[in-house]
This record gives structure tokens, sequence and C-alpha cells, in this order.
């Protein structure tokens, strides 16, 4: 493989990419051990291990796709309208992942492209040369599009260089992120260099992009505004809210829920039930974000004395739910019809500092948010969703603690129907908004393409 230090785009540092390759190397046996660790939960973990290392793809093999990269669940759902604007241009699609669940995603969202071939659905190999190399060869790309905070060095320097346009796409860049990237100085601004343009979420975004010297920076808006709900989720899920409406109980929905969260989660909802403010209980459903939790979750819920029942052992909301106390999600894809059966949600990963979950989901359901005091992967839109009232904070002393202000919160809202009503309907306005991203970005790539 020639290497080249001056790109296009950019310059490849030289000293650093070489000791990364070295890690590569060294760690890469570490990376199989985790695989082989994960297969405890699913040996589908083990399954395509060549196309980890760039090789073993079945003929035949389509070049000159649209190339675009989703490393798990959400990059997926939010790819899901670009590829869909692509598949009806008649373009060939390469869909990468780089996780299990988000192959799972692409499989059951793009399942009959798939199968006629128009999408091929492979993983991103690891980031060594040799594998980079080897794939890029394979599949000739026309052009690729990096959803999100994907950036891996030997991917977008060799892509730089081979002159294959790169984009980041539905860019998005916390300030806790740019302060890593600021860490590895002039390397860590090359990075972000090479790439062939970023297309970013907000002006917050842009503005790290261009703090790290990046020139062709572009704010399109988020793409998961436009990213439609799955109407028979919907459907199911407004059947299962009609059964508690029946039962004149609300239901909140903790979604997307991190480790250490279920904890604070249950304590704030053993104590609300305490006060004894409510004629007729409200119902908890809580759904971890990894599957690989599942049995963790339930094990906590029982500890912690609530009756409860999984997901995975019902078809619906039980018409005689009266001593249901505690709902488990342990189901994938199923976000659509949890927010729609829901009164108010709190948003998971954003009550310990992992950054927050999708927040945007459910507001296109309709469904109130309750956000912690962690929202950086979700900047902008936290703050719009709470300027338009779609949303709010925990009300609290944030002395007192997450579970104190939690149980707060959920008290003053579930109390108060009118103004959850309020909310549904400003989080409905607020989503439809807000979209229009996925307009923008095929407008500014068929821009910059022709250009080329």
């Amino acid at each position: 493989m020639s290497v080249s230090s001056h790109t296009e785009y950019g310059v490849r540092p030289r000293f650093w990419f070489a000791v990364y390759q070295l890690l590569w190397h060294l760690l890469l046996p570490l990376a199989f051990v985790r695989l082989a660790w994960r297969a405890r939960h699913s040996f589908a973990y083990m399954h395509h291990i060549p196309e980890r290392l760039g090789f073993g793809y079945a003929k035949p093999i389509t070049k000159g796709a649209v190339w675009i990269h989703a490393v798990s669940v959400g990059e997926t759902r939010a790819a899901q309208p670009i590829i869909e604007a692509y598949l009806a241009r008649g373009q060939s699609i390469l869909l990468t992942h780089m996780t299990l669940n988000g192959r799972r995603t692409g499989k059951q969202l793009f399942g009959e492209a798939i199968a006629s071939g128009q999408i091929r659905q492979v993983y991103l190999p690891y980031d060594l040369c040799w594998c980079v190399e080897h794939f890029l060869k394979t599949f000739a790309p026309k052009f690729g599009l990096f959803m999100e905070t994907e950036a891996w060095p030997t991917v977008v320097f060799r892509c730089a260089e081979l002159g294959l346009p790169l984009f980041l796409v539905n860019a998005r860049l916390s300030e806790r992120s740019a302060r890593r990237v600021g860490l590895f100085g002039r390397a860590g601004r090359a990075l972000f260099q090479a790439f062939a343009g970023i297309l970013a979420q907000t002006e917050f975004d842009a503005q790290r992009y261009r703090s790290l010297g990046v020139r062709n920076v572009v704010i399109t808006g988020n793409l998961k505004f436009d990213v439609p709900l799955d109407p028979r989720l919907v459907e199911q899920g407004k059947a299962w809210q009609e059964t508690l409406q029946n039962s004149q109980r609300l239901m909140v929905c903790a979604a997307s829920t991190r480790d250490g969260e279920e904890e604070i989660i249950l304590k704030a909802w053993n104590d609300l039930l305490l006060n004894h403010a409510f004629a007729v209980q409200p119902l908890l459903c809580i759904v971890p974000r990894h599957p690989e939790r599942f049995t963790e979750v339930a094990s906590l819920i029982q500890v912690a004395g609530f009756t409860f029942r999984r997901r995975s052992e019902w078809d619906g909301i039980p018409k005689d739910n009266s001593e249901l106390q505690v709902l488990l999600g342990d189901s994938m894809g199923e976000m659509p019809m949890y927010y729609s059966a829901s009164n108010l949600v709190v948003m998971g990963g954003s009550l310990l500092p992992f950054g927050g979950q999708n927040l945007i989901e459910a507001c296109a359901a309709g469904c109130p948010v309750l956000l912690g005091e962690y929202t950086y992967n979700f900047q902008q839109a936290a703050l719009d969703a709470i300027a338009m009232g779609a949303a709010k904070r925990l009300k609290g002393d944030a002395l007192l603690g997450e579970t104190i202000a939690l149980m707060e919160s959920l008290k003053a809202l579930l109390l108060n129907t009118a103004e959850l009503a309020k909310m549904a309907q400003s989080a409905k306005t607020y989503s439809i908004e807000h979209q229009g991203a996925t307009r923008r970005i095929l407008a500014a790539l068929d821009q910059q393409l022709s250009s080329r």
C-alpha cells in the first residue's frame, strides 16, 4: 500500500499514524476476545468474522455503490431517510456497521432491498491498513457517507489519498469530544480536515469542527427528525395506551437506560408510590439501551420488590393490570410502540454522564420528555425541545441528588394531566418543525460531488 503524507484534503501525521497502526496490531487479538466474550449472549457475534479483516465477502461484488457507514442502532435508524432517498434514485448501496445490533437493525429496516441486492450489508473492517486497503479495493464505492461521529483514521486518510470523497453526515461534536480531539493536537485536527466535507447538525457542531481547522462545513440539520415511525408499532402502542386509560392508569417510559440509571429510576419510583399521591398508581416501563443488560435489569427490578413482567412474556398490556407495577421492555426495535403507549418519557443516558439518548423519536410520537442534566450528545435538540415546551429538565435541587429530583419531577407532571397534554402537543409541533435535513443533505452532496 502506497502512503503519501499529503492528501487532497489534509495531511496524514506519519509518526502518530505509525503508532496508531502498531497499537491496532498489538490489540487485535483482544478485539476477537471481546467478540467471543459477547458471544456468551448471542453466538451471532462470531458470524462474518472475515469481514472484520476486510475479507470473506460472498460474490458477486457490486462496485461503484454509495457507501453509507452507520456504526450501530441509532446511526442506522438516522440513516434511513438518506438510504431510502438513494434507493429511490436507483442507486446501489454498500451499508456497513461495526456492531451486531446495528447490522440487525439494518436488516430489519431494509430487508427487501438487501434481498434484492440493491443494498449490500457488511461489517466495516477493523482500522488496520491492510484490512481497509482490501475493503476499498473490493468494493470501490463512488463516495462514502459516515454517520454522526465516526472518524476512523485509516479509513479517512486512505480515502483522501485515493481521491474517494468521504463525508461526515449528520455530524455532531460535543464540547467534551472536541476537547478530546484537541488533546491529539495537529494529528487530531488533521483527521477531520481529511474529510471531503462535514455536514453538521447544528451551529454548535459546525463551530467546533471549524475550530479544528475544517473549512468545508455545512449546517444541514438533524436527520433524526426525518425518520418515520413504524405505523404498525404506533398503532400497537396506542392500543396499549387505551387499555391503560380504561384502567385510569398513566404510564412512564424510562427509555434507553444505561448502566447505573435503573437504580436511580427504581428508587425514585418506589419513593413516588410511597407518596400515596395517586388514586390509581401509574405504571413504569423500563427499556434498557443494550439487550445484553435485559437479564441484569430484570434482577434489579426484582430486588427492588416490584411486581413486573417482561415484554417477551406478553403480547400487550393485560386488561387486569392493577397488580402490575413495572414492565421490562426486553425487545429491540419497538421504541415507537413504547413511546406511543406512554404519557411521559424519562430519557436514558441523561441521568448519568452518558450524554443522553434520542429524545426526537419520543417527541415524534407525541410523548413529553423529562431530561436529566447530561444531554451533550443532543445539545441543540434538547435546548429546542425545552424552549418549545416539549421537554423539561429534572425539577428539584441538584444537591439533593438525581433520585429526589426525578421523583419530584415525576410527581409534579403526573398529577397535572393538563400540562402533560400541552407538552404532548408541543412535542408533535417540535418534531414537525425541525424536519427537512434529508433534502438539505442531498442538495449539499449533489452540489459538492458535481463540482469535483
